[in-house]
């Protein structure tokens, strides 16, 4: 985690679900973020410190309602903790690069991993 931020600077450039996403380790409402539909060929990066994190290419619909990938561009794009918050054990991930919430992964994806790394649109952005 050498690139974490400032939150003041983080404040002034994100926008509040943005923040609350990523700092706060929030979450956007299902079916809500702008990347949810995209189907485009790219990369999507950590929206705090531009790390890539997923390819286009493992992105599928798991009908969760929010971006799912079966995994990420590389073994330490990714972050994983325990989450026991909300009653549940869960397995967050975070951006390797600047500890950025971005989601949670779950043992229900698809082939060839078997994983569903459920992620913000507000956490990535696409190029």
């Amino acid at each position: 985690m050498s690139n974490q931020r400032n939150p003041d600077d983080l404040k002034k450039n994100l926008t509040e679900m943005q923040f609350y996403v990523t700092q706060n380790h929030g979450t956007e409402p299902p079916f809500s973020g702008r990347l949810l539909h995209n189907k485009r060929e790219g990369v999507y990066h950590c929206l705090v410190c531009d790390a890539p994190l997923f390819n286009s290419q493992t992105k599928y619909d798991s009908g969760c309602g929010w971006p799912s990938f079966y995994e990420p561009v590389s073994d330490d794009a990714i972050r994983y903790l325990t989450d026991t918050s909300h009653g549940m054990v869960r397995t967050e991930i975070r951006c390797g690069n600047c500890d950025a919430h971005l989601g949670h992964v779950f043992p229900d994806g698809p082939q060839p991993t078997g994983e569903r790394f459920c992620v913000n649109s507000a956490s990535m952005s696409f190029t």
